[in-house]
């Protein structure tokens, strides 16, 4: 698991961050096995051994790289901000899906290109990602899911539908990193068009679960509020 850095002084600090900010760009371009600690040390202007003082050796640093690419895209704080906010529940999904596109189609630095790599082939380091910052993310976007259909988080239909929704932001965020075929037309348009017709079929989808899920319930079962 990623290890914090441990000093805190501000010099400690830089050191972990010059590290950080030179290792990210390697790992996204040639993956966890091709970049040494040589090649990291020698861009971020450090010798090897600040890797392991700072993060426990190269693996802890993929995984710290891997943790602040997810935490680019959207931090828990924010989504955690978005879901208690005053918007009604189809304007939050309507920013967080605005915020997940702006991401794919306009970040094209390391950390998108990392994510597209561990969709595409994922290591034995996601583990850390999707434990310390997916799976507390994904229980927000069920909460907002759950206020437009009715149907608690947890529920096989929920998860079902954040699947869905979440499928296109992948499959755009994989193409930044030049894997061929038609959604690469699709990036080229405004975002705000994109942004616009998820929402509507995001929308649309959710409606008709809900209405199906409702009409499972069994007769005298509380309807969760929207």
């Amino acid at each position: 698991m990623a290890k914090t850095p441990r000093s805190n002084r501000s010099d400690g600090d830089q050191t972990a961050r010059q590290i950080l900010d030179a290792a990210g760009p390697l790992f996204a371009s040639v993956g966890f096995a091709e970049a040494t600690g040589k090649a990291i040390a020698e861009r971020a202007g450090v010798d090897v051994a600040s890797i392991n003082y700072h993060f426990g050796g190269r693996a802890g640093l993929y995984e710290a790289t891997l943790v602040e690419a997810h935490r680019q895209l959207i931090s828990l704080g924010e989504l955690e901000a978005l879901a208690a906010s005053p918007l009604p529940a189809a304007g939050k999904l309507a920013r967080l899906l605005d915020t997940i596109l702006g991401f794919a189609l306009t970040h094209a630095g390391w950390p998108v290109h990392l994510l597209a790599r561990e969709i595409l082939a994922p290591s034995s380091h996601f583990a850390v990602v999707r434990e310390g910052e997916i799976e507390p993310k994904l229980l927000v976007v069920q909460r907002i899911l759950g206020e437009i259909t009715g149907i608690p988080p947890g529920d096989p239909a929920l998860l079902r539908c954040m699947v869905s929704i979440a499928a296109p932001c992948l499959m755009l965020a994989v193409a930044s990193a030049g894997a061929p075929g038609p959604v690469q037309a699709v990036r080229q348009m405004r975002q705000e068009d994109l942004a616009a017709h998820m929402h509507t079929f995001a929308m649309a989808g959710l409606t008709a679960v809900a209405r199906e899920w409702q009409a499972a319930q069994p007769k005298g079962r509380t309807r969760a509020s929207r």
